[in-house]
């Protein structure tokens, strides 16, 4: 019997994993860009980059809530799917 869920529908915490993602990335980057004048030997960059490289960590957390979203919706599908009379 196959799966009814298409392929290419979008589970409950898909949305969140993808943000994430991209704001972990964004974080990344600030980060790359925050501490290559400490190996360059130039000026650093104001405070407020250090800041964006907590991007990271918000982007990980958000990813991490999407993917217990889409674990906590698996399993009420397959609570809801094995109930049986008794």
């Amino acid at each position: 019997m196959r799966d009814k869920t298409q392929a290419n529908s979008a589970a409950p915490g898909d949305g969140l994993v993808r943000a994430g993602a991209l704001v972990f990335f964004i974080g990344a980057v600030a980060t790359l860009v925050t501490v290559a004048p400490l190996f360059l030997g130039t000026t650093p960059f104001p405070t407020y980059m250090f800041g964006l490289s907590m991007l990271m960590a918000v982007g990980f957390l958000m990813a991490g809530a999407g993917v217990l979203r889409s674990v906590a919706a698996g399993r009420r599908q397959a609570r809801s799917g094995r109930q049986f009379p008794r």
